[in-house]
């Protein structure tokens, strides 16, 4: 071969050898290109259908979710509630209350940050800086039987048990046989030792249309360390999956042996309900 055509022959080669290099190249510019038009765009809440998808999912999702559109908009109330919620959900009360005080920073008034505030005080065990915020939104909405409920709660935490009684006599005069308001009455109930009177009111709440499952779960945790541990097993495997009806029970049953006191029962049972 001659000189020149081994020339050109050689040019081809490394002309073809920097194609694909110079192709990525191109591709790597035009996604640096894109990453950095979309972090010049401004980032916006999302939309309703979206919010309303995440709603229906667990707490971590929704409070990762939460957090990314109270980021985008530190003054959006719904986000800040929503975030304390699902962190309330995970535990992790002491952020779920710094969740509520941002958005009420932000509205002063607003009546379910103050509510929310008020549970994350109360699930941390330190409902007396919850009752504050409840009175508040108590006076704000009188005929709301939530904030008289989680009064009744906070209330029954600090042993103030006379206005933690008014306090559900009020929620029940609004919201009559209110599941949510009769099982709050019956497991401050048990805490006190009336195991009796609890089976009550959790019978009495287990009897609304609207009554959720853990309400019948803590019928059969007040019924289970009665000694009526047959019908506490037909309600733990009709309301939960095997293996959970079968550590609750074998929970019922060694606390029924080992004689431990309803009020520290109560206390120690919604942890094993998940909150």
């Amino acid at each position: 071969m001659s000189r020149m055509p081994a020339l050109i022959a050689t040019a081809a080669l490394l002309t073809l050898a920097a194609a694909p290099a110079l192709a990525a190249d191109r591709a790597a510019d035009r996604v640096a290109g894109q990453a950095q038009d979309q972090a010049a765009a401004p980032r916006v809440p999302a939309s309703a259908e979206t919010r309303a998808t995440y709603d229906r999912m667990d707490a971590l999702s929704r409070s990762v979710f939460w957090a990314g559109e109270q980021e985008i908009n530190p003054a959006d109330p719904v986000a800040g509630v929503k975030l304390a919620q699902a962190l309330r959900e995970l535990g992790r009360y002491d952020q779920a209350a710094e969740a509520a005080r941002a958005t009420l920073t932000v509205q002063p008034t607003n009546l379910d940050a103050l509510l929310e505030l008020g549970r994350a005080h109360i699930a941390r065990g330190q409902a007396f800086y919850g009752i504050a915020p409840l009175e508040q939104a108590r006076t704000q909405a009188p005929r709301d039987w939530r904030a008289w409920s989680l009064l009744g709660v906070a209330y029954e935490q600090v042993s103030r048990f006379d206005d933690a009684r008014a306090a559900w006599n009020q929620a029940l005069a609004l919201s009559p046989d209110n599941p949510d308001v009769l099982t709050n009455a019956a497991m401050a109930a048990m805490t006190q030792g009336d195991a009796a009177g609890a089976e009550t009111l959790l019978r009495r709440a287990a009897a609304q249309p609207t009554a959720s499952g853990k309400v019948r779960q803590n019928l059969a945790m007040v019924l289970g360390l009665q000694g009526k541990m047959g019908e506490a097993e037909q309600i733990l495997r009709r309301e939960l999956p095997p293996e959970q009806a079968e550590r609750n029970l074998n929970w019922l049953r060694a606390r029924g042996a080992s004689g431990a006191s309803a009020g520290d029962t109560a206390r120690t049972w919604n942890s094993l309900q998940g909150g």
